[in-house]
């Protein structure tokens, strides 16, 4: 029997990757074959994504993939949400996308919602207000480049453009731009005319699972590169994470996705825009084969990043988290959603600001920050975990950890204890996973998301995490 071999493009805001899986004896076997970093740089006096850069990444990754055998492949790309780029009538860039975290959204929520009211925009959409969205980002874009900009395509979305030629939307992504109207499932006109932009600057909706075509005849003239045919999987990274959740149980679990940042919620048939949802200020994005996020996006793992980052000396994360847990946990925090820690110049110096003027003691030392950013990350899964229960009538038993975090085992042990169900940690690479799981399904490898689940569930070392009694 022909085994099919799948590729999964999964890049997030710290680092990209490409894994090779396929199916065997009932398992999913999976293998890194590249790895390469990712970051924002200044250009242009904006925070901007090397989107050209990161193409010759996947290239080189694919060569690698044909020097291990592999000589035809399905690819799938996810990436991040709500970034975009602007194409020329001739199809090339009009400049590297902007990133989420630029300063140029600051204030943005308020300037828009002084048109319309933030529970008007609630209704129509369901999304959480955060600054990053992209509804802001076009708020805030520069009038001359988009009077340049024939298309409008988000990340994953000109990746796939790039290497097909086919130009789409896929719709989980799509659903987190704050644009999408939950009853109609199309950007929402009023919202569109009130950033300036026409609903026709956007390509036709993809759902995960469309076959994209293969990679264009030119790009073999410049890698040497396996047969590869492209399909649309749920390309928001965390679509793809939450498809990647190895649970077998109906509706007694949500997951945390833990990253850069972490999102915490529930997987529903239906989305709930209700007055508590709002208030809670909870987001429904779109999910794999008709489901709905209903999630929160808190700050997650970036805090730690922009800690070792901003430290003077070289630090690995595993010495950071090994120096937290000499400590007492919970005896100083800080709110991980306020704002402030969205892009500091110093994330050290903004969280020691935040303790003292909460009249904390001020962590000084990597190991204090460290160990302030995991407590304040507990409280928050408790708090909104409590929401999730209040908004969807859910009780939460069990709590999936994926994401590269769900290896921090400390966080996992106090999170357990915190949110009081129990957690199970893995897999790491969950994006990449249900990346695979959408490819297979779309060429009937597998069932369906149920089936795929049941094979990760055998395929992958998950670890337990009870709360004490």
């Amino acid at each position: 029997m022909i085994v099919k071999r799948y590729i999964a493009v999964d890049i997030g805001a710290s680092s990209g990757r490409l894994v090779h899986g396929f199916l065997n004896e009932g398992k999913l076997i999976t293998e890194e074959i590249h790895r390469f970093e990712n970051g924002f740089q200044k250009a242009d006096n904006h925070d901007r994504w090397n989107i050209d850069e990161l193409i010759r990444e996947i290239f080189v990754g694919l060569e690698k993939a044909k020097e291990k055998g592999i000589d035809e492949a399905y690819l799938g790309i996810d990436t991040w949400a709500v970034d975009y780029v602007m194409i020329r009538e001739d199809g090339e860039k009009v400049a590297d996308p902007v990133s989420y975290r630029d300063k140029r959204t600051n204030n943005k929520i308020e300037e828009l919602t002084s048109h319309l009211e933030k529970e008007y925009i609630y209704e129509k959409t369901g999304i959480q207000f955060l600054e990053l969205n992209t509804l802001y980002q076009l708020y805030a874009e520069d009038r001359e480049l988009l009077k340049i900009a024939d298309k409008i395509l988000f990340i994953p979305d000109y990746i796939g453009y790039v290497l097909t030629g086919e130009k789409t939307t896929e719709v989980t992504n799509a659903s987190t731009t704050q644009m999408l109207n939950l009853s109609s499932a199309l950007f929402d006109e009023e919202l569109m005319d009130l950033v300036g932009v026409s609903k026709d600057v956007f390509a036709p909706f993809a759902n995960p699972g469309k076959a994209l075509g293969k990679v264009l005849d030119k790009w073999s003239d410049h890698y040497d590169l396996p047969a590869i045919e492209v399909i649309s999987v749920a390309s928001h990274d965390t679509a793809s994470a939450v498809a990647g959740i190895p649970a077998t149980s109906k509706d007694d679990w949500a997951y945390l996705s833990s990253g850069t940042w972490s999102l915490i919620g529930v997987e529903s048939p239906v989305p709930v825009n209700t007055k508590a949802a709002y208030h809670h200020n909870f987001t429904n994005e779109r999910g794999v084969y008709g489901t709905y996020r209903i999630l929160k996006n808190i700050m997650g793992l970036w805090m730690v990043q922009e800690v070792r980052g901003a430290y003077l000396q070289d630090i690995s994360f595993a010495e950071m988290a090994r120096q937290a847990d000499e400590l007492d946990y919970f005896t100083s925090v800080v709110d991980v959603n306020d704002t402030r820690f969205t892009n500091p110049d110093d994330m050290i110096e903004e969280i020691q600001l935040a303790c003292k003027e909460t009249d904390q003691p001020v962590p000084e030392t990597i190991g204090e920050l460290t160990n302030c950013i995991y407590s304040s990350l507990a409280i928050s899964y408790e708090t909104e975990l409590n929401n999730i229960e209040k908004i969807t009538g859910k009780e939460i038993k069990h709590l999936h950890i994926v994401g590269g975090g769900s290896n921090l085992e400390r966080l996992n042990e106090i999170t357990a204890e915190r949110t009081r169900t129990t957690v199970y940690a893995g897999p790491d690479e969950s994006s990449a996973i249900g990346n695979l799981l959408v490819q297979m399904i779309a060429v009937e490898d597998i069932r369906d998301l149920q089936e795929g689940r049941e094979i990760l569930s055998r395929s992958f070392d998950i670890k337990e995490y009870k709360p004490k009694k």
